[in-house]
C-alpha cells in the first residue's frame, strides 16, 4: 500500500528577494509572514513494505540565476549560469534514518539560441563565436566544482550532421571542444551518448552501455546517509545531464540513474531483505520520476514531458508547446524578470549601476545608487581602446569572387587603408604620427549582402553572411588573432563585431536587435541592425543601416533614422542612446544637392569643403533633424557612390546619378555626470576609403581612440563604505525628544511653526507624527534629510532643547544586511572544497583549433566526405571475466577538434588500446584521483545488493498521505533544524 502527495508545488526560498528589501530597509521583520519562494516541484509518498513505513520523495529545485521560458532563455549567461538548471533529489526516510541522492541538469554552457518561429525542426544558432564563449564556459565549470566538488557530464545531444539534428551535432561538437580546451577541467569526464540513436524505437536496453561508462563515477560519488542525526555517508559528486531542452531525454536518463542508486540506498537502510520490498520501492520511485519530469517540463516548456508512451498524448503536448513557446511565453518571460529583478534595471540609473557595481548592490535604494554612481571617477580608471568601424555596400555580393580583381584583398580596406591612403598622397608636409597601434575592436557592416528581390526580402539566405564571416576572420587575423564576437543580419544589412581574444573575459551582456523600415516598416530591404555589449564598465552599441534611396527622398531618410534610433533596444529596456558609445555606419544614401557636371568638376579639383556645403547629411544634422551629438571624421576623399563596376568612372548609365558620400561612419559619446574641461568624445585616428571595385560603392573605414572605464574593486569598496555612512538611514526616520515637552499653548504653536521650518530645511518630509511617549517622529523622503536633522541634536529652538536620534540606531548594519540579501547564498554540496586553478585564458584559447572542421563553416562541411554510419547499437561491448573492459586513464593531450562523426578520427584522452563500446561516441575517461574524499564500497560494509529485476510499470497509486514529511538532517553533521512554530 502506498499513499502520496502528488504534484505539490514548492514556493519556499530565494526567488523573490526584491520583495523583502523594502521591509528590511524600514526594519520590519518578515520571517514570520512574508513567504520566501523557490520554483520547483516535490512529490511525497508513504510506502509500506513489510514492517517498514517509509517516506519517499523526489524534489526538484530550479535555479533563479538564469530563469526563463524555453525559446527565450537558452545556454549560458556571462556569470556562468545556465538555463533550466535543476537539482533533483530522491529521498527515503525510515524511522531515524534518511538517505538521498542528488542529480543536476542544465543547458549547454555556451551562447546559443533558436531564433524565429520554431515549428517542427528547431534550428540552433550560435549567438557568440567560440573564443567569446570560453570565459562564460569556464565560469560555469568553476561554479559546478564549487558547489558539487566533482561531477561528470552526460551529453545526450544528437551526433548526426545530416537532417534535423544537424544543429545538435554542431552544438555538441562545440561543447566537447570547449571542454577539451579548458585544460584545468580535464578531470571532469564527458560522456557522449546519442540518446535518439541509441534508444531508437523505445529500445532502452542500450542504456546499460551508458551505465557501464558511468558506473565507477556513480559509485565513487556515492549518496547521503544519516542515522540519528549523524552523517554516515556523504555524496561527493553529481552527474550533470543535458540534452537540447534538458527535458524529455534528460528525464529518462535521470530516472535510470535514480533507480540504479535506489538499490544502494535501500541496502544502506536495511530494506533489501525481500525482493517484494525492492519492487515496491522501484514502482513508487519510477512513477514519481515520471511525475517529476512532467513538472519540470511545465516550468520550462509549459506542458508535460513527451515520454513516448502515447502518441496521442505526446502529439497534443507537442502542439501545445509550439503554441505556448512561440506565442505566449513573451509575457511570461517579462513577469519572471520583474519578479526576480523587481524592475531595478529599467531606469537609466539602474543601467549605470549595472555597469559600475556588483549585482547584489544594484537592488539598493535610488539614493544609495545615485551617490555611488556619481562618484565613479574615484574608483574607475580609463582603459584606452582603438576601434575601427567599416561599411561596404557590396551590391548583392555577386562580384566578390570576380577574377577581374582577384589580387585585391579585403586587407586593403580593413588593415592597410591608412597606409595606402598615405602612399596615394602626392604631398605629405605633415610629420606622420605614430598611429600604428593595433585595433582592439572591429565593427564591419555590409549593405545589399544579398540581392534585394522579393524572395530574399521574405526569407533572406544566410549563406552569404557565413561566407563573409569566414573570410573576414581570415583577413583580420593576418597579423594577430581576432575572434568573432557575434553577428546580426536583416535581409541585406549585416553587421559583424570582431575583438581581440584577450578582451573576451571582460565583455558581457552581448545582444542584437533589428528594425525594418522598408515599405512602412513591413519589409527588411531597408532598415538597421545593432550589436551592443559592455566592455569593462562601459557600454558600446554598433549600428549598421541602409536608408531610403533617391536624390530627393531626404525626408524618408530622416524618417528611417528616427525610426531606427527610437526602436533599437536591448535587454533591461536600454535605448540606443543610453549607451556610452554609439558608432553608426552604413549606406545612408544622403546625396549632394549640386549639378552632376559641377560635382565632377569639383571632384577633379579635390575641393571637398565646397561639396560638403551641399551634403544632405551635414545639412540635416546642422538643423538637428538627424544624428544629433554625433561626430564624423574629416572627409578628405572622393565620393563613394556611384561607380561603374570594375571602373574608376562614376555612373555612366542612363540615370547618370550624381556622385555622393552615401557611405558614412559617425560616433556619439554620452555625457554622464560632471564633465571636466578635458572631456572629448574621442580621437579620430583615420577616416577614409579603399579602392575595391567589385561594387558600385567604395568601402569606408573609420578608426577611433576611445576610453573604456575599468573599476578598481578595492577603491570601490572604500567608496561604498563611505556612501553608506553619508546617505544616512535608509528609512530616513529620526526621533526627536523636545525638552521641555510641548503643550497646547500659543507659545507652543510658535515653536511648532519654527520647528517645521527648520526640519523642512533638512529635506523633504514625507511623514511627521507625535508618538505616545511625546516624541516627534519624522520620516524624510531621503536619508540625507535624516543626517541633516542629526545636526540639531542639543540645539535650542524657542527655548526648547532638541535631542535627535535615528529610529534605527544600527542603520549601517541594516543597509549592509539589505545589500547582502542579493548575494549568492547557495551552499556547496561538500563544505570544504579546493578551488580550481586560475583561468589562463591565453593558453586555453590556443587549445581551440577551429580550422577545417569549424562547425560554423558550412562550406567546409559540404566539402567533407559523408558522415560515417554509426555502428549497430546491438554490437556487444568487449568483456573480460564477465566484466566490461575499461581502459586505464591516460594523461590529457592537446587535441585537434575534428568532428567525431566524419571520416576524420578524434580521440579524447584515449589511448590507442582503449576503444569506446560499439554504438557509443568516444568519451572522456578519467579515473578519480587517489585521494578523492569518498568512502569506498569495501569500507561501507553494506548488505549485498540483490540483482535488479525491473518489473513492468504499474498503474499510478492513488491516495494522499496524512503524515508530514520529517525534517532532513544536515549533511555536515549538524543537528536538524526544528520546525518553525
Amino acid at each position: 500500500m502506498e499513499t502520496s502527495h502528488s504534484g505539490l508545488k514548492l514556493w519556499l526560498e530565494d526567488a523573490n528577494k526584491s520583495f523583502h528589501s523594502y521591509f528590511i530597509r524600514f526594519g520590519i521583520e518578515t520571517n514570520q509572514w512574508l513567504v520566501k519562494i523557490t520554483c520547483g516541484s516535490a512529490e511525497i509518498r508513504t510506502v509500506y513494505a513489510g514492517h517498514l513505513q517509509a517516506k519517499t520523495a523526489v524534489i526538484s529545485r530550479l535555479s533563479c540565476e538564469r530563469v526563463g521560458t524555453r525559446f527565450n532563455v537558452r545556454g549560458v549567461n556571462d556569470d556562468g549560469s545556465v538555463a533550466n538548471f535543476v537539482e533533483t533529489e530522491q529521498l527515503i526516510y525510515v524511522d531515524n534514518q534518511i538517505t538521498s541522492f542528488l542529480q543536476v541538469r542544465g543547458s549547454i554552457p555556451l551562447f546559443w539560441d533558436q531564433p524565429g518561429v520554431q515549428v517542427g525542426s528547431h534550428k540552433v544558432r550560435m549567438s557568440r563565436g567560440p573564443e567569446a564563449s570560453l570565459p562564460a564556459f569556464d565560469r560555469h565549470m568553476r561554479s559546478m566544482k564549487k558547489r558539487y566538488g566533482t561531477f561528470a557530464i552526460v551529453n545526450l545531444l544528437g551526433a548526426s550532421l545530416v537532417g534535423a539534428k544537424e544543429g545538435e551535432a554542431k552544438l555538441s561538437t562545440l561543447f566537447q571542444s570547449h571542454h577539451q580546451a579548458c585544460t584545468h577541467h580535464s578531470q571532469v569526464p564527458h560522456v557522449i551518448f546519442d540518446y535518439h540513436e541509441q534508444c531508437r524505437g523505445g529500445n532502452l536496453k542500450n542504456l546499460q552501455k551508458l551505465l557501464d561508462e558511468l558506473k565507477n563515477y556513480i559509485t565513487d560519488y556515492g549518496f547521503f546517509h544519516s542515522k540519528d542525526g549523524t552523517s554516515i555517508l556523504s555524496q561527493n559528486g553529481v552527474i550533470r545531464t543535458n540534452c537540447l531542452d534538458c527535458l524529455d531525454r534528460t528525464n529518462c536518463i535521470q530516472n535510470f540513474f535514480g533507480l540504479e542508486v535506489l538499490l544502494k540506498q535501500l541496502a544502506a537502510i536495511g530494506a533489501t531483505e525481500k525482493q517484494q520490498n525492492i519492487a515496491r520501492f522501484e514502482e513508487v520511485f519510477r512513477q514519481m520520476w515520471i511525475n517529476n519530469g512532467n513538472e519540470v517540463s511545465k516550468m520550462y516548456a509549459g506542458t508535460g514531458a513527451i515520454q513516448g508512451g502515447s502518441k496521442l498524448i505526446d502529439g497534443a503536448r507537442s502542439a501545445a508547446r509550439t503554441i505556448q513557446n512561440n506565442l505566449l511565453d513573451g509575457g511570461k518571460q517579462e513577469a519572471i524578470e520583474i519578479l526576480l529583478s523587481g524592475g531595478a534595471y529599467a531606469s537609466e540609473l539602474g543601467d549605470r549601476a549595472r555597469l559600475l557595481l556588483p549585482a547584489n548592490l544594484v537592488q539598493g535604494s535610488n539614493t544609495f545608487l545615485r551617490a555611488i554612481c556619481s562618484r565613479f571617477p574615484e574608483y574607475t580608471h580609463p582603459v584606452p581602446l582603438r576601434i575601427s568601424a567599416a561599411t561596404y555596400n557590396v551590391n548583392g555580393g555577386n562580384h566578390f569572387r570576380s577574377v577581374v580583381y582577384k589580387n585585391v584583398s579585403l586587407a586593403d580596406w580593413l588593415l592597410d587603408a591608412q597606409k595606402l591612403s598615405k602612399s596615394r598622397s602626392l604631398v605629405d608636409v605633415e610629420e606622420a604620427p605614430d598611429n600604428e597601434d593595433e585595433v582592439d575592436i572591429y565593427a564591419i557592416g555590409f549593405e545589399e549582402m544579398v540581392d534585394l528581390n522579393a524572395s530574399n526580402i521574405m526569407a533572406a539566405s544566410s549563406e552569404n553572411a557565413r561566407s563573409w564571416a569566414i573570410e573576414l576572420e581570415k583577413v583580420l587575423s593576418r597579423d594577430r588573432k581576432y575572434g568573432l564576437l557575434t553577428s546580426v543580419q536583416l535581409v541585406g544589412v549585416c553587421l559583424y563585431v570582431f575583438v581581440k581574444p584577450e578582451l573576451a573575459p571582460y565583455i558581457r551582456e552581448v545582444s542584437t536587435d533589428t528594425v525594418k523600415t522598408g515599405l512602412g516598416g513591413a519589409a527588411g530591404n531597408k532598415g538597421g541592425v545593432m550589436i551592443r555589449f559592455n566592455l569593462h564598465s562601459t557600454s558600446f552599441a554598433f549600428v549598421c543601416s541602409h536608408f531610403a534611396a533617391g536624390q530627393s527622398q531626404v525626408k524618408e531618410r530622416n524618417d528611417d533614422y528616427t525610426e531606427i534610433a527610437r526602436n533599437l533596444s536591448s535587454p533591461f529596456a536600454r535605448s540606443l542612446h543610453s549607451h556610452d558609445y554609439v558608432i553608426w555606419c552604413g549606406d545612408f544614401n544622403y546625396r549632394i544637392d549640386m549639378e552632376r557636371d559641377t560635382v565632377k568638376e569639383t571632384i577633379f579639383e579635390g575641393d571637398w569643403p565646397s561639396m560638403l556645403e551641399f551634403d544632405q547629411l551635414k545639412a540635416n544634422q546642422n538643423r538637428g533633424l538627424v544624428f544629433q551629438d554625433y561626430i564624423e571624421g574629416e572627409i578628405n576623399f572622393p565620393p563613394t557612390y556611384k561607380y561603374d563596376l570594375f571602373s574608376d568612372d562614376y555612373d555612366t548609365s542612363e540615370k547618370c546619378r550624381i556622385p555622393a558620400w552615401t557611405d558614412r561612419v559617425l560616433l556619439r559619446r554620452r555625457k554622464f555626470g560632471d564633465i571636466g574641461p578635458d572631456w572629448s568624445p574621442c580621437k579620430v585616428v583615420f577616416y577614409g576609403r579603399a579602392e575595391l571595385k567589385q561594387s558600385d560603392h567604395r568601402p569606408v573605414i573609420a578608426t577611433f581612440d576611445v576610453d573604456a572605464l575599468r573599476v578598481d574593486e578595492d577603491a570601490r569598496e572604500d567608496v561604498i563604505s563611505d556612501v553608506i555612512r553619508r546617505v544616512g538611514p535608509q528609512d530616513g526616520t529620526v526621533e526627536i525628544q523636545v525638552i521641555p515637552e510641548m503643550g497646547p499653548s500659543v507659545a507652543d504653536d510658535g515653536f511648532i511653526n519654527t520647528f517645521k521650518t527648520e526640519m523642512n530645511m533638512c529635506g523633504e518630509i514625507a511623514v511627521m507624527r507625535r508618538t505616545q511617549e511625546g516624541k516627534v517622529c519624522i520620516t524624510f523622503k531621503e536619508g540625507f534629510g535624516a543626517l541633516a536633522a542629526f545636526k540639531y541634536h542639543g540645539k535650542e529652538i524657542n527655548g526648547r532643547t532638541l535631542q535627535v536620534r535615528p529610529l534605527n540606531t544600527q542603520w549601517e548594519v541594516i543597509t549592509r544586511k539589505e545589500l547582502a540579501l542579493f548575494s549568492d547564498t547557495s551552499l556547496p554540496l561538500i563544505p570544504t572544497l579546493t578551488s580550481a586553478p586560475s583561468f589562463d585564458y591565453a593558453s586555453t584559447l590556443a587549445a581551440i583549433k577551429l580550422s577545417s572542421n569549424d562547425p560554423f563553416n558550412d562550406e567546409n562541411e559540404r566539402q567533407k566526405d559523408p558522415p560515417r554510419r554509426p555502428a549497430p547499437p546491438s554490437r556487444p561491448q568487449p568483456v573480460e571475466n564477465g566484466a566490461p573492459v575499461v581502459a586505464a586513464a591516460q594523461p590529457p593531450t592537446t587535441l585537434a577538434l575534428t568532428n567525431p562523426l566524419t571520416t576524420s578520427t578524434r580521440t579524447i584522452n584515449e589511448s590507442p588500446e582503449s576503444k569506446p563500446p560499439s554504438g557509443l561516441a568516444p568519451v572522456l575517461k578519467k579515473s578519480p584521483p587517489a585521494n578523492a574524499p569518498f568512502v569506498k564500497d569495501d569500507e561501507r560494509k553494506l548488505p549485498p545488493v540483490p540483482p535488479r529485476k525491473i518489473p513492468p510499470v504499474p498503474a499510478r497509486s492513488q491516495g494522499l498521505s496524512q503524515t508530514a514529511f520529517p525534517p532532513v538532517p544536515s549533511r555536515n553533521n549538524t543537528p536538524p533544524v526544528p520546525p518553525r512554530a
